[in-house]
């Protein structure tokens, strides 16, 4: 006797997705697929999972230290000048760098300052502006608590891909393919589509935002509705949602783009959501008992 993924959901008070994971994971015993669905024995038990409690812990704690951050609110001009001075630049170093930038961090701070670093391409100085020209857009679309919306992206995206003046805010029109990742973007006349019910299911989402908030640029990037800049604007868009929220912004590093890289993986191959999840919720994390610190 065999029950379905939906059934097992119920009977175990967890969500479809879930169940899919754990079967995918072999942590169902005796579940095997059958053509695009799972046959679950009606026996089988919900297995434990460790991950859980730690997850828990560790959201606990981010929310917990958010809810002191917001004791301190409002916070003045001059607080927030001096939480967000390092971090412009260090966040437009780093994710312009995870995508192939060359410029230093030096080198970047150089360059929002006005100067011209000569021995390297326009293309860089460009990328590097038109990221901190789309952050500050950014912050002001939080200021008005404006919707996640394929307006809002568009905008974003027109403003990070300064150096491609024809391909800014559109969506692609052609097919791409990325080179040693597992998960094929969609086709072009899928891409709108597909947008829409992202940002329908994010709306719907009932999760913490950070769990949310990973499936969703997962969901994106896999999407990759633009030709260029995608990971530039999936990254603006996380952090767009996290200070709508009440949470500082985050600066993935360059240093850290192997695990970043590998979230991806974790996900498209293994339906394993919690790499993304913990990635964001460490760098929340720290970044909370930064802004914490600074405010005593």
């Amino acid at each position: 006797m065999f029950m379905t993924v939906k059934q097992a959901a119920e009977k175990w008070e967890i969500s479809d997705r879930r169940v899919r994971t754990l079967c995918a994971e072999g942590k169902i015993t005796g579940a095997y697929q059958e053509g695009r669905g799972w046959k679950i024995p009606i026996v089988a038990e919900k297995p434990a999972d460790g991950r859980y409690k730690a997850k828990e812990n560790l959201l606990s704690q981010i929310d917990r230290k958010k809810r002191e951050l917001d004791t301190r609110r409002p916070l003045t001009e001059g607080e927030l000048e001096r939480l967000n001075e390092e971090f412009v630049v260090e966040y437009t170093y780093n994710s312009n760098a995870i995508e192939g930038n060359t410029l230093t961090l030096r080198e970047t701070d150089l360059v929002l300052r006005g100067l011209t670093v000569d021995s390297k391409p326009l293309k860089d100085h460009l990328e590097a502006v038109g990221h901190k020209d789309a952050f500050d857009f950014v912050r002001e679309l939080v200021k008005e608590n404006a919707p996640l919306s394929e307006h809002n992206i568009k905008q974003i995206h027109y403003l990070v891909l300064a150096d491609k003046k024809q391909d800014r805010g559109v969506y692609r029109r052609v097919p791409v393919h990325i080179m040693g990742a597992h998960h094929e973007p969609a086709q072009p006349y899928l891409i709108e589509p597909k947008m829409e019910q992202l940002l329908h299911e994010y709306k719907d989402d009932t999760e913490h935002i950070i769990t949310k908030l990973a499936r969703f640029h997962i969901e994106f990037e896999g999407i990759h509705p633009f030709i260029d800049g995608n990971g530039r604007t999936g990254r603006l868009l996380v952090n767009l949602e996290l200070m709508k929220a009440g949470y500082p912004p985050i600066d993935i590093k360059f240093k850290d783009r192997m695990k970043y890289y590998d979230a991806f993986d974790a996900y498209h191959v293994k339906h394993n959501l919690s790499v993304m999840e913990g990635l964001f919720a460490r760098y929340v994390n720290e970044r909370l008992d930064m802004y914490l610190k600074i405010l005593e």
